[in-house]
């Protein structure tokens, strides 16, 4: 199991490209600031899950943390951008 910020970073980079998956259509910025959503979601999701006291008890279940924190961010981020232009 994942317990530092370095394998939740590289958990981001995955749920990134998950993220775009389940998030289809063009980001201003592509799949480089999608990757860096990703991993600023499973940051989010790293700090949260204890905040909430949800317990990761299975690998996937940090795959499935970071992931929802992208698609949250990349939301968030596509809301922001529009507004913008």
């Amino acid at each position: 199991m994942p317990e530092g910020i370095l394998s939740w970073i590289l958990i981001g980079l995955v749920a990134g490209a998950l993220g775009k998956l389940i998030m289809p259509g063009r980001d201003p910025g592509g799949i480089i600031v999608t990757i860096l959503i990703g991993i600023a979601g499973a940051l989010l999701a790293f700090y949260l899950t204890p905040l909430l006291q949800i317990s990761l008890t299975q690998t996937w279940h940090h795959y499935l943390a970071a992931t929802a924190g992208a698609v949250v961010l990349l939301a968030l981020y596509r809301l922001i951008i529009r507004r913008r232009t």
